[in-house]
């Protein structure tokens, strides 16, 4: 394990604290625990039990917010709005990204230094009211509004989510739950199916409103309520919050600092440094392509309604049909992310379910049967979305230290990997149905490109770190402050993962 050594200037080698819950000590190789193993899974439980549930529901409904323009679009959307198939629907899916590209590192960077339980269902309230809005749009130039400005208030809440639970965990612990987290933008899938049947076909023409206006006025009021009481469940960080006992906060803040973290205690000095060390970091430029290979692949979900309809089902059966493969690949996320953890793996649990998608991809492309076409969006939908959350485990686990830059490396992950996105809603315009070739065949090659780069990244590219480019590391890292504290030092496999996790 990459051991980190806190300097301060103490005789103690016990780590203790100040009336604040400050941690004030160091500790050194070899330190084990002073707690009882039950006690460290009774505190996990806790915490999952406080953060996860709030979480799940808020990315659900993230998503919901965020995809039912393809909902809307089988629903009389674009004849309303006076809009075409292709070329303007198309752009009203990527405009969102330019949006959420432009916030997206300032958003995270702020967050770092703000209180999270703020911060995160702030940044909730505001997409859902403008989500709520685009159900007033009366022409194209209005949905591309809309469509813009949710992507610049929703471009912290992801790697927002991804910051707090990477402050709370260790780093064999995150990917389970990130895989859990992001379950809920799979589920969103099958929910916002679902809802989006009952609320169109149950509301259609009330106070002389269509159907898929209801369906963005009556998501967006709930992501509102939900916003709201968020702000009175999710946590800040272990040392300044309520509902932990003085023995737990110790617990929380000091496993993580034997598991080289810096324990996360609240607003710190802001740096510019935290951003060149990110981007003087060289992994995270393997990471980022990884992730857009992925991501590019991953904006089928915004045709998925579309392609089930051109199965030969009606809008309202569309709507349904959707539903299972969004739950076979929630499925598949949640058993790749335990996998993964359990195994303390992470290069062969991108790998593997990327050539499953890839295989997806080719049949789609291959054939007009229904039945192929319908199961290949289960090979599709399971490969690409079982992967996200443990490229993101990856990242988290491999740029852990200091925490600011660990913020604005996911930043830039999510960032730069969503750039793929604007290309992505590009690939399945309407005159290339029912087959869509050049977008499978894209997507397939993305997939494969994937699988291949993680394998090459597990065996040859990150073992490097440990080698040439140790000594800059840990210059860089030796210049790094931790606000109120005197400098830190770096062994020399800081900021590489445990043994276990150095299989990844």
């Amino acid at each position: 394990m990459g051991n980190l050594f806190l300097a301060f200037p103490m005789g103690s080698n016990d780590l203790k604290h100040t009336e604040s819950g400050e941690v004030t000590a160091s500790h050194y190789e070899g330190r084990q625990p002073d707690w009882s193993p039950e006690a460290e899974r009774a505190l996990v439980r806790k915490i999952d039990m406080r953060i996860l549930p709030m979480l799940i529901i808020m990315y659900i409904l993230n998503y919901v917010d965020r995809t039912n323009i393809g909902n809307a679009k089988i629903a009389g959307l674009l004849t309303d709005l006076n809009m075409d198939s292709g070329v303007q629907y198309n752009w009203a899916l990527s405009i969102f990204f330019f949006g959420y590209l432009l916030l997206e590192i300032p958003s995270n960077l702020l967050l770092a230094h703000t209180r999270p339980s703020l911060y995160i269902p702030g940044i909730m309230l505001c997409w859902a009211i403008i989500s709520a809005l685009t159900g007033a749009v009366q022409n194209y130039s209005g949905l591309l509004a809309v469509r813009f400005f949710l992507g610049i208030v929703e471009a912290g809440f992801f790697p927002g989510c991804l910051f707090l639970l990477s402050s709370w965990y260790k780093k064999h612990e995150l990917a389970k739950r990130m895989s859990i987290l992001y379950c809920g933008s799979i589920v969103s899938g099958a929910f916002g199916g679902l809802m989006a049947y009952g609320i169109i076909n149950g509301m259609h023409g009330a106070m002389g409103i269509a159907g898929w206006r209801w369906l963005f006025i009556i998501e967006g009021s709930i992501t509102v309520v939900v916003a709201i009481i968020a702000i009175f469940v999710l946590p800040d960080y272990p040392t300044t919050t309520r509902w932990l006992s003085a023995e737990e906060v110790r617990i929380a803040e000091t496993r993580l600092i034997l598991d080289g973290q810096e324990p996360a205690q609240g607003k710190s000095e802001f740096s510019f440094r935290h951003v060149i060390m990110a981007l003087k970091d060289w992994r995270v430029y393997f990471f980022i392509f990884l992730f857009m290979l992925d991501v590019c692949a991953g904006t089928i979900s915004y045709f998925i309604p579309t392609i089930v309809s051109n199965l030969g089902y009606s809008s309202a059966t569309a709507q349904l049909m959707t539903a299972p493969p969004y739950v076979f690949a929630a499925i598949l996320a949640l058993f790749n992310g335990f996998h993964a953890d359990y195994t303390k793996e992470r290069g062969y649990h991108v790998a593997a379910p990327m050539l499953m998608a890839m295989v997806g991809f080719i049949i789609s492309a291959a054939t007009l049967s229904n039945a192929a076409r319908y199961f290949a969006l289960f090979l599709c939908a399971g490969g690409i979305w079982s992967t996200i959350s443990i490229i993101l485990a990856w990242t988290g686990n491999t740029l852990n230290f200091p925490k600011e830059k660990r913020a604005v490396s996911l930043a830039l992950v999510n960032m730069i990997g969503n750039l793929s996105s604007v290309y992505g809603a590009q690939l399945y315009p309407a005159s290339n149905g029912p087959r869509y070739i050049p977008g499978n065949i894209a997507n397939a090659t993305f997939c494969f490109a994937g699988a291949v780069l993680a394998v090459l990244m597990k065996h040859y590219i990150l073992p490097r770190y440990n080698g040439p480019f140790a000594e800059r590391r840990i210059a860089d890292a030796a210049e790094t402050p931790v606000a109120g504290k005197p400098h830190q030092a770096l062994s020399n496999d800081a900021e590489v993962n445990e043994p276990g996790v150095q299989k990844l």
